[in-house]
């Protein structure tokens, strides 16, 4: 509930000339947020990205648009095409394709949940670069971390799910 100034109200109350409806009314515009920009001091922007079991840590810069994972360029890294794609994703969203440099290390998983956290740290560093870039990345999902993951194997069965084969006799 927004804050309604108690003189206002009081006066209100005693004047039958305003309706307290326009009092209440009056301050309901919600607090805008700023953001600011966060870097470091070699003028780049850091943010850590994760999905299933990767982790990737990544920094942007301003420069012609090299992307390096593991000091191999990005395509040579992920052979496949819609990975590679999923990689661009976050710049053709904020409209700024070959304006940043981005240098990540990724760990753990296998190539899509690699990929996938180069995405998201990707986005969040480049909110963290470009606050103006946040809505339109907020709005495709791309700051927000997939927490899906793979289910454990259960005991008495083959997989998390699968069961063995029933025989009637």
């Amino acid at each position: 509930m927004s804050k309604v100034n108690l003189e206002d109200l009081k006066n209100a109350l005693n004047n039958q000339d305003q309706p307290i409806q326009d009092v209440l009314k009056a301050d309901k515009s919600t607090p805008s947020v700023e953001y600011v920009q966060k870097l470091d001091a070699f003028g780049r922007a850091y943010a850590t990205g994760k999905r299933k079991s990767s982790v990737a840590r990544v920094w942007i810069k301003p420069g012609t648009g090299k992307l390096m994972i593991n000091k191999k360029d990005y395509q040579a890294y992920f052979g496949r095409f819609v990975l590679q794609k999923m990689i661009e994703q976050p710049f053709v969203v904020a409209e700024c394709v070959g304006q940043y440099d981005v240098f990540a290390t990724v760990k753990g998983g296998g190539l899509s949940g690699q990929a996938g956290a180069i995405r998201h740290g990707i986005s969040c560093a480049m909110a963290h670069f470009d606050p103006s870039a946040r809505p339109s990345l907020k709005h495709q999902k791309l700051l927000t971390r997939d927490s899906r993951r793979v289910e454990r194997k259960k005991y008495g069965r083959p997989k998390a799910r699968r069961r063995f084969q029933f025989s009637k006799r």
